[in-house]
């Protein structure tokens, strides 16, 4: 048995968070891709089909108020609140990540407008996910701004008093370097700005910290790290003493002050309740809420420090097993600037990756030669790590 077999299985024998692996349904593959789509918690299927059977199938329609269906955004919000760093009644869950980015940014530049001053231009992160940017230059054009796509390290330079609203991502998808968000909160705040971030690929992984650090709006997905399931609805973060003043570019029945009041003028509900728009998507939105009990007795500092643990000690299998030169990190080592996920360069990665998925390690690609392995806490354990880097080296030398 070799020393870094015995390391993860003393590793593993540690891990304060290792029972939480009997809580999803898993096999004997090492699933790294959780940065992605995150496992299947085993309460989610008889939670769902009592939602059908029971709360649909019996109750019908009464199941809007005697099952909670209408509070759910609310409700569910609430639930995800900790996990980012936000007190109650800040967060609203529904609709898709994208569609929440929108309502976000409008709604950031009408609020950076109320102060009086011309301001007509949008930061964005130039190196987002594409659909971000797409949002962005869609409410710039909606807006009537320039759209500046930058660096995140260059944003406080290009900040001043034309900054309308700064949209960035806490953990670039790629590469997975974690950006400083406390400092470049505090720089748009400077100019006197509102910032919206992305938590896609850091809510449920590592502290975030919302209210602490003065975030203006925030949206995020919950199929990631939260493991709510293929598609399952996105949430809204809007900072409580910014609710009154947030005007929704959705404003729809559901974000009414009288929703069942049928007026044909918009009056915006109070709280976090008007980032709300048509409709909520029952059946996904409580398959979520039966994900997020995975959490209970979880802290957000014990996921991190087992995070950082875990790819520490994958980056040392794969120095350890493969050959010099085959593949180059293009994580960040240090710590204050890593997410969850270890992206590495390699020449001919997308069939490195087919191969590794053929012998049971799951992570996937970007083009043009970037592997990324994506590492859940609550499932993820050292022995996988170690395996993932040695089935990698196995398969570079084939």
């Amino acid at each position: 048995m070799s020393e870094l077999v015995m390391r993860a299985e003393k590793l593993d024998g540690a891990d304060v968070l290792a029972g939480k692996r009997d809580e999803f349904v898993l096999d004997d593959v090492v699933y790294l891709d959780g940065n992605s789509l995150g496992a299947l918690p085993a309460v989610v299927p008889g939670r769902v089909e009592d939602v059908v059977r029971r709360q649909w199938g019996e109750a019908r329609i009464r199941s809007w108020t005697e099952g909670g269906w209408w509070t759910a955004p609310e409700r569910i919000g609430d639930r995800i609140a900790p996990l980012v760093g936000a007190a109650p009644g800040q967060i609203v869950v529904g609709d898709s990540t994208s569609v929440n980015v929108f309502k976000a940014l409008v709604g950031a530049v009408r609020l950076a407008r109320l102060d009086g001053r011309d301001r007509d231009e949008i930061v964005v992160d130039a190196t987002t996910f594409p659909t971000d940017g797409y949002i962005a230059e869609s409410a710039a054009r909606m807006t009537g701004c320039a759209l500046r796509p930058v660096a995140p390290a260059e944003v406080p330079g290009v900040l001043g008093d034309r900054t309308a609203a700064v949209l960035l991502n806490h953990v670039d998808y790629r590469s997975g370097r974690l950006h400083d968000l406390p400092a470049l909160t505090a720089a748009v705040h400077a100019v006197g700005a509102p910032v919206v971030w992305d938590l896609c690929h850091s809510a449920g992984a590592l502290p975030v910290g919302l209210d602490e650090h003065g975030v203006d709006l925030a949206v995020g997905c919950t199929y990631k790290y939260l493991n709510g399931g293929p598609g399952s609805p996105a949430y809204l973060y809007v900072r409580g003493e910014s609710q009154d003043r947030f005007d929704s570019p959705l404003p729809g029945w559901n974000s009414h002050a009288e929703p069942f009041g049928m007026r044909s003028g918009y009056e915006p509900a109070a709280g976090a309740v008007r980032g709300r728009v048509g409709t909520p998507d029952i059946l996904s939105m409580l398959a979520l809420e039966a994900a997020l009990e995975v959490w209970d007795g979880v802290t957000v500092d014990a996921v991190r420090a087992k995070s950082l643990a875990l790819t520490d000690f994958f980056l040392e299998c794969v120095e350890a097993y493969v050959p010099e030169g085959r593949v180059e990190c293009v994580t960040p080592r240090a710590h204050a600037e890593r997410g969850s996920q270890i992206a590495l360069r390699c020449a001919d990665a997308g069939d490195v990756m087919e191969r590794l998925i053929r012998r049971g390690v799951v992570g996937d690609f970007r083009r043009p030669d970037v592997l990324r392995f994506g590492f859940t806490p609550l499932y993820v354990g050292f022995g996988d790590v170690e395996r993932a880097a040695r089935v990698l080296a196995e398969v570079l030398a084939e």
